[in-house]
């Protein structure tokens, strides 16, 4: 049975019990927009009292990703011509949605298979069973942007082993499956060539009966990925206190040889924090860390929604950011200011300080 919605890049069906939401903007690696986390919200709310729907599956159309994040390109012009209510808005709804899907009472799959970032992880890294292939790359990539880990992602960063949080949000470092499950952004492994097998399962539910009972008939298990073998100078370095600190840890680590030769280093994590914005990182250090002491999800968005509104409302990192990466991606930034030096030691409390016009909730 196909259920109309408001948006045709958001399609859904039920077959039995399963009901499948499917983000159908293959084109864009299924970027969402406003519009289209509006019709997921309505789908939702829809099932939530239909007792036909037993189990909500999200997936998404084209091979190259369930979601590569928000539609920033938007949310750069709206920035760019001061339409913040727009932007603000657009923030507003997506994390009403993120922690509407984190407590939705009906079990919620997602198959995150391929690219899966930023706003994807908003979607699928809060579902009840987490589901990753061998294609799946998970991010949260808002440092090289301009702004800081949001859609929920903080609440995941900092429930992460260790320092990896920090590792991750800083570096905007890229997981494939093993590291996504050892990090808590995923819960199970399953080939690409099986979710079509899995999703009939879901939809027969005989035998095993419960979801996570029958994703675990697919699962396989993986050898440890390249950020879990890291994980020992991971945590002795992001342990540090601040930013400079963690980079002249890094600068030793690397001087020692450690990790020389490997996909995740001392030298290549050095690399990434050079690109990064100066503002970001360090606003961002204090995020991930502040969302170890929240209560839950709920608490997280609230708190990125302050820092993304601040970001949006004073500081011309963001904007240059998306430009740099995602509009002329010339991949230059301008970062003001452009150093690490320069950024004022009053900035974190300034911005977990700011206000916006009206609170997330309430």
């Amino acid at each position: 049975m196909t259920y109309p919605t408001s948006d045709p890049r958001v399609l859904a069906h039920r077959q039995g019990g399963l009901g499948t939401i499917t983000l159908n903007r293959p084109e864009a690696i299924n970027a969402v927009t406003r519009e289209m986390l509006h019709a997921v919200r309505e789908v939702l709310e829809a099932w939530l009292t239909d007792p036909d729907v037993q189990v909500v599956l999200f997936d998404a159309v084209g091979d190259r990703g369930f979601c590569a994040g928000g539609d920033v390109r938007v949310l750069h012009d709206a920035i760019r011509e001061g339409r913040l209510a727009e932007a603000e808005a657009f923030f507003r709804d997506e994390y009403t949605t993120n922690a509407y899907i984190d407590e939705y009472p009906k079990p919620i799959v997602a198959f995150a298979d391929g690219v899966t970032m930023g706003g994807g992880i908003g979607i699928a890294g809060h579902a009840r069973v987490r589901v990753v292939t061998e294609r799946s790359q998970l991010a949260m990539p808002e440092t090289r942007i301009g702004f800081t880990p949001d859609a929920g992602g903080s609440w995941l960063l900092g429930q992460a082993p260790g320092r990896t949080g920090e590792f991750l949000a800083l570096t905007s470092w890229a997981m494939g499956p093993a590291d996504a499950i050892f990090a808590g952004f995923a819960d199970h492994f399953a080939p690409s060539d099986r979710l079509s097998s899995l999703r009939e399962a879901l939809t027969t539910r005989a035998d095993p009966s419960t979801p996570t009972e029958l994703v675990l008939l697919f699962d396989e298990t993986l050898p440890a990925g390249p950020i879990e073998r890291a994980r020992g100078w991971i945590d002795d370095a992001f342990a540090a206190d601040t930013v400079p600190e963690i980079i002249d840890r890094l600068r030793a680590l690397a001087a020692d040889g450690v990790g020389e030769g490997e996909e995740v280093s001392p030298a290549a994590a050095l690399a990434a924090l050079a690109e990064r914005s100066p503002v970001a990182l360090t606003v961002t250090l204090a995020a991930i860390r502040s969302s170890r002491a929240v209560r839950g999800l709920r608490d997280a968005v609230s708190q990125e929604f302050v820092l993304v509104t601040w970001f949006m409302t004073t500081q011309p990192d963001m904007a240059e950011g998306i430009r740099a990466q995602m509009v002329d991606k010339d991949r230059s930034p301008k970062w003001r200011p452009a150093t690490l030096a320069e950024v004022d030691p009053g900035i974190v409390g300034e911005a977990f300080a700011f206000e916006p016009e009206r609170p997330l909730f309430g």
